[in-house]
């Protein structure tokens, strides 16, 4: 799947057939995030010269993929967990809990601990059990293009505790917006899970609790005037592309183009705008009238699992806790396509350095300790499919976010008590 010389002697394997006794890493990733992995597989031989590693490039579904290997008896050893995916696959025993390796090392387990942000550790804690640990960080937050926003006269805010408010943000989009020439606002995110950020800023979680939850909160006032709040930047405010004119450009290009002031995605977009000649910052996303002090965002995050039926778990144990732990953090703080999960791989020279077109840092630095979980759970497939469907309706202005309930929420609801 990859054109680089480098990758490709190891990322040549599609299926877990083999009958050597490599370990197995699977995993999803653009070319250069995977050569990232490669990295911190070399550093790890180094050290476990013992050790050989092939990895499995993940197709576009990627639960699906797995279920079909484990089912088949070929299972990875190490496995990618995504935050909205591994609670499915650890309900079906897919999964090792990591509680049983953790346990055994108790020095390591409590050093660990201290050394990560507890958004992030424990947003791979599911029904008792740990299931990964995190890897890596993405949030979202604001990119901007520092010309405009002088040009304008604005000075967006450059942590996470001094956020604007809805109105002020919507005050600069505004003065930001120039008809038939520049949006001041375009989202790079996937549109539905923006707005919900938009609605846990203004101070109502999505759903409750976060992690196994029992309920939607999409009835909730704050929620949805949050929700609509997104919505009408784009059907209201024209400050915003509207879903249908997202079909024809990308709110990547409308950045890259100096067509649009702001855009909303996470990490990963920042090796896109880097170096392009584009005069970029970032900012933190606003807060509504019920909501703050501080703003916050999404977990973002992907970690490193291990499948339960392995017949390699001592080595893959070895391989999670160097890819999670200082040193395979260290490279990711230094790749600048990742934010690191340890606290003292973020304050490392190489992670600044990484990310020298950025002069508000603390938007990184600061950003997985103001995270907060999208929901987990197995039923999450069904309840996006509901979730798509109805704010679709808000986003393309055919309905207000109070729509979302009774009637969405209580099927949503009704799918997470049958769990």
């Amino acid at each position: 799947m990859l054109g680089s010389a480098l990758a490709a002697p190891l990322l040549a394997a599609t299926g877990c057939g083999s009958a050597d006794d490599a370990l197995t890493f699977f995993f999803q990733a653009r070319p250069e995030e995977a050569r990232v992995r490669l990295r911190i597989i070399e550093e790890f031989r180094k050290r476990h010269p013992d050790i050989r590693i092939r990895t499995i490039m993940s197709g576009p579904d990627p639960q699906q993929q797995l279920l079909t290997y484990c089912a088949g008896g070929k299972c990875p050893d190490v496995i990618m967990a995504w935050e909205l995916l591994y609670a499915g696959l650890a309900e079906r025993g897919v999964l090792l809990d990591l509680r049983s390796l953790l346990e055994r090392e108790p020095g390591y387990a409590e050093t660990l601990r201290r050394d990560s942000y507890p958004a992030l550790y424990d947003t791979f804690t599911y029904a008792g059990g740990q299931y990964a640990l995190p890897e890596q960080w993405s949030g979202v937050f604001l990119y901007y293009n520092r010309e405009l926003f002088a040009a304008a006269g604005l000075t967006p805010p450059t942590r996470w505790r001094d956020a604007w408010s809805f109105d002020e943000f919507l005050d600069a989009a505004r003065t930001l917006t120039r008809p038939g020439r520049t949006w001041g606002f375009a989202d790079a995110w996937v549109p539905y899970y923006s707005a919900a950020c938009f609605g846990m800023n203004n101070g109502a979680e999505w759903f409750t609790p976060s992690v196994a939850p029992t309920r939607t909160n999409l009835g909730d006032p704050r929620f949805a005037a949050g929700f609509q709040f997104y919505a009408d930047l784009a059907v209201r405010h024209g400050v915003a592309p509207k879903v249908s004119d997202r079909l024809s450009i990308s709110a990547q290009d409308l950045f890259l183009g100096g067509r649009a002031a702001m855009v909303l995605g996470g990490h990963w977009l920042y090796s896109e705008f880097a170096g392009q000649g584009i005069p970029l910052d970032v900012t933190v996303l606003p807060v509504g009238p019920h909501g703050g002090p501080g703003a916050i965002t999404a977990v973002g995050s992907t970690g490193l699992s291990i499948a339960a039926n392995s017949p390699r778990i001592e080595q893959a144990w070895e391989f999670v806790k160097f890819a999670t732990g200082p040193v395979g953090q260290e490279i990711v703080a230094a790749s600048g396509l990742f934010v690191p999960v340890l606290k003292s791989a973020m304050t490392s020279p190489g992670f600044a350095t990484a990310h020298r077109d950025v002069r508000n840092l603390a938007v990184f630095t600061e950003g997985p300790e103001n995270s907060r979980p999208f929901p987990i759970t197995p039923a999450w497939g069904k309840v996006s499919a509901l979730l798509e469907r109805g704010a679709n309706r808000v986003l393309r202005g055919a309905a207000p976010a109070t729509s979302l309930t009774p009637g969405l929420t209580a099927d949503i609801d009704l799918l997470l008590e049958d769990r």
